[in-house]
């Protein structure tokens, strides 16, 4: 059973690769955006993936975070996350990342727990 409390910590690094420019979400050569809400998805997933019952995962279902700082190239950035609420199969996270020189972005994030095989069945169920 999941409590709150759960925390994780993963870190990256600011490339070419991850940069607004590269990934389309702007011209300049800084941490975009999108890279960090995926390292801040992906610290929350992970935490909790440990936790869930043998053939279950989790789905990202919202997020709602400020990039309040930019990183340049080569910088390192730290992302931590804390489970903050357990309602039944939705969990909620709290998420912050920060580079060398302090925080750079912070907010909230909503998982959906899931049967892994039967919600990849209906999502492909689309296709039909």
């Amino acid at each position: 059973m999941l409590e709150k409390g759960i925390k994780k910590t993963l870190e990256s690094k600011v490339t070419e690769e991850n940069t607004a420019k590269a990934m389309g979400s702007g011209e300049l050569m800084v941490y975009a955006t999108p890279a960090m809400i995926a390292l801040m998805e992906e610290t929350a997933y992970k935490s909790v993936a440990t936790e869930l019952d043998e053939g279950c995962g989790s789905v990202g279902t919202r997020m709602d975070v400020k990039h309040i700082a930019a990183s340049p190239v080569g910088m390192p950035i730290t992302c931590k996350s804390e489970l903050v609420e357990v309602d039944g199969r939705r969990l909620v996270f709290h998420v912050e990342a920060f580079d060398e020189n302090g925080l750079i972005g912070e907010g909230t994030h909503e998982r959906f727990i899931v049967v892994n095989e039967k919600f990849q069945n209906k999502t492909d169920s689309k296709l039909d």
